[in-house]
């Protein structure tokens, strides 16, 4: 019962009230209210996550009866093609699946799983294609990479009708480092002094910049590799060679080191940067000492992203860096092939011992761009800040050193104060 204690008037009080009171027992309540029964049952809490029967059974028969109803439309109808199969094969199922569903949960626990469902079968035709494409490559390249000279030579001894046994890719090795090692130097300076830029310097040339690094991250490749042909080319007579191939690259991955680079540096706390301005620090100093220091692992990240990006660019280095079967350590003169290049030019020629070197050049390729992702994947997963176990000793080393040195600053003041006759202060200095 709810009570509500409030003034009643004494011509309006109940009966019950003025007896209990007169009858000399314990003062009944002015007002009772009566409790009010439930009106809505308990809510019984989703489960989101995890895997129950229920889910099994109905992704289960749904795919099955899927299957079932496409091939029979398949079989009655004027219907034909695999694609045409697959996809309207995921669209039953998606239905089948919605309704099956429908009969045991409510609408939101019915759209939780259909957007679950989807995006899933989505994410699991994704990874089929990658792996698709990965095993593919690999079985067209395996008699090639099966030799140890396809590793350690060249082709220009090689002819069409040659065996795996002689010939290699080591030329388009070598002028694809030369090429993206070039073009990283260039591209790194620049790309994180945009960053910093964007990052530290607001006003109108912020923004003209921004939109300048935006507008190159969506530029064909194509366009970088026409624009160095046009200029160190054609006007400066520079010729076809490493080092326009590698300006190209440089063009082309500048805008990607530089997104990358400024969305880690906006990452970085915004109270360590405080700290240093209350300690007396300037801006840049700032900048130098805490603000790169903190985003050192996803600065890293984004050079490795655009080593991989320049790595496996074909269109500019086809246009400014030419083609050719020898070795070339000289980037300024001559052409100069890279992986990339050496695939797209192997697998032309009808010929299967070329086609199998090209498969295996980009077997190589596909090597090289997974190990830099991986590298990227390891140094980027820490977080800002985040020191591993080699960075945190030298830390505490260099801490340990710090706290030594001021020991010995404050013991020699404390001696010389002593022996003037002053009194040492806080910083090892004497004072009168």
């Amino acid at each position: 019962m709810s009570v509500v204690d409030q003034p009643v008037p004494s011509g309006s009080r109940p009966e019950a009230t003025v007896a209990g009171q007169q009858s000399g027992g314990a003062p009944l309540p002015l007002t009772t209210l009566s409790t009010r029964s439930a009106s809505r049952p308990a809510r019984q809490q989703r489960q989101i996550a995890g895997v129950r029967r229920e889910d099994v059974l109905a992704l289960t028969g749904a795919a099955a009866s899927a299957l079932a109803t496409t091939g029979l439309l398949w079989m009655v109808a004027p219907f034909t093609g695999i694609v045409g199969f697959i996809v309207v094969s995921w669209c039953l199922f998606v239905l089948i699946y919605a309704v099956l569903i429908g009969f045991d949960n409510n609408r939101p626990t019915v759209r939780d799983r259909i957007s679950a469902a989807v995006v899933h079968s989505l994410a699991v035709v994704v990874i089929l294609v990658l792996a698709l494409i990965v095993i593919y490559t690999i079985f067209r390249g395996a008699k090639a990479l099966a030799h140890l000279n396809f590793y350690t030579q060249d082709m220009h001894k090689t002819t069409p009708l040659s065996g795996l046994t002689s010939g290699g890719i080591l030329y388009a090795i070598v002028g694809t480092l030369i090429e993206v090692g070039i073009a990283m130097a260039i591209a790194v300076p620049l790309g994180l002094l945009a960053a910093v830029f964007l990052n530290e310097v607001p006003g109108r040339l912020n923004r003209l910049v921004r939109t300048v690094v935006d507008a190159m991250t969506a530029l064909p490749d194509i366009l970088a590799g026409l624009f160095i042909y046009a200029t160190l080319i054609l006007i400066f007579g520079l010729g076809l060679c490493g080092l326009a191939a590698a300006c190209a690259l440089a063009v082309t991955v500048i805008s990607i080191i530089c997104r990358a680079a400024y969305v880690v540096l906006r990452l970085v706390p915004g109270g360590l940067t405080e700290a240093s301005y209350a300690l007396g620090s300037g801006h840049w100093r700032t900048v130098w000492h805490v603000t790169l220091p903190t985003a050192r692992s996803g600065l890293a990240t984004a050079v490795i992203l655009g080593a991989a990006r320049a790595i496996g660019e074909t269109s500019p280095v086809l246009l400014t860096a030419g083609a050719t079967f020898y070795f070339n350590f000289n980037p300024a003169s001559g052409p100069m092939m890279s992986l990339p290049l050496a695939a797209y030019t192997l697998v032309q020629n009808p010929e299967p011992n070329y086609i199998a070197r090209g498969f295996g050049a980009a077997v190589v390729l596909l090597v090289l761009v997974l190990v830099l992702f991986g590298i990227a994947r390891m140094i980027g997963g820490r977080g800002a800040g985040q020191l591993t176990s080699r960075q945190l000793a030298r830390r505490m080393a260099a801490s340990r050193r710090d706290v030594h040195r001021y020991t010995g600053r404050t013991v020699a003041g404390q001696l010389a104060a002593s022996a003037g006759g002053g009194q040492a202060d806080d910083y090892g200095g004497a004072s009168a």
